[in-house]
């Protein structure tokens, strides 16, 4: 099947791609599950996920297209529970940004929405005159090519900053999600607002944002760039809510109280990235992927 290319924009943040392919999941709490988001829009309820969506959510993550390195991740990322506080559906046209080389996420989004759906990964932008941007995205390219049954259907847009931030038409997307993307935008003043008002350009009235990060510790001065990989959660949400969006969720799926986010190299010194190597690794391996908050908005429906 053949793939549409959407045309994006420019980017502007050399500073933080070292960050995209490597950043850090999210260690499991034990036992938890989505807490429920049961605020309405004024014109209709939030979306919900039903029991087809998540049997061919768990077909997708039993499937042979994914490597046993990303299965072994599933209990740090916790995808089913994730991707069902958010509300995905089958029949939802869901927009992913920057899923990264790997597209760890794609290997589920994808084979989901395949049939009923629409799934657009909007991710670097191929004029981009830089090495490990042009390796990321053949390396993406790479697995969309090797596995037609799964990835036939994928949609490659590129949303990036700066530029004409528009991936898709407005109002047109049902779902929009983001894992551990947010502390690389933030990285450059202007890209984070950027970014998430096309975002919220490209929902339609009611469409939910489903976004994930490394969570800073709450008592911390904000670091408002930052610099480590973590972002204070009080900051990110009203940074969301500046660009036009309302919470209407969050969660603690992803949470790890092990995480002291005091490392050498930051959240990167945690698996899955390992910057350090094999110092300390012992310690770390014992404190598992990194703290994560995980939030849910909505674009407000017009009176």
């Amino acid at each position: 099947m053949s793939r549409k290319t959407i045309a994006g924009s420019r980017l502007g943040l050399l500073c933080c791609f070292a960050a995209l392919f490597t950043g850090c999941a999210a260690a499991p709490k034990p036992g938890t599950r989505p807490a429920t988001a049961a605020a309405e829009t004024r014109d209709r309820a939030l979306p919900t996920t039903d029991a087809a969506t998540l049997a061919a959510l768990e077909r997708a993550l039993a499937a042979s297209h994914r490597s046993d390195a990303d299965r072994a991740r599933d209990v740090y990322r916790h995808p089913r529970e994730t991707l069902e506080f958010f509300g995905l559906r089958q029949d939802m046209t869901v927009m992913e940004i920057w899923p990264g080389a790997g597209g760890w996420y794609t290997e589920l989004l994808a084979p989901v929405l395949k049939d009923r759906g629409r799934y657009i990964a909007a991710g670097w932008d191929p004029k981009f005159d830089n090495k490990f941007v042009q390796d990321g995205i053949r390396s993406f390219q790479a697995k969309l090519d090797g596995d037609a049954d799964a990835y036939g259907k994928v949609e490659v847009a590129a949303l990036q900053y700066p530029g004409a931030l528009a991936p898709v038409p407005p109002d047109s997307v049902d779902l929009i999600v983001t894992f551990r993307n947010l502390h690389n935008w933030m990285a450059r003043d202007e890209a984070a607002p950027a970014m998430l008002k096309a975002m919220f350009t490209a929902l339609k009235p009611g469409g939910v944002l489903g976004l994930i990060d490394h969570r800073a510790d709450p008592n911390a001065p904000p670091d408002t760039h930052a610099k480590l990989g973590y972002v204070n959660q009080q900051y990110a949400i009203n940074l969301i809510k500046a660009a036009g969006f309302e919470l209407v969720g969050a969660s603690e799926i992803n949470a790890n109280p092990k995480d002291t986010r005091d490392y050498e190299q930051g959240v990167w010194t945690l698996p899955p990235t390992w910057r350090l190597g094999d110092k300390d690794r012992e310690r770390y391996a014992a404190i598992g992927e990194s703290d994560r908050f995980t939030l849910k908005f909505r674009k407000p429906v017009a009176r």
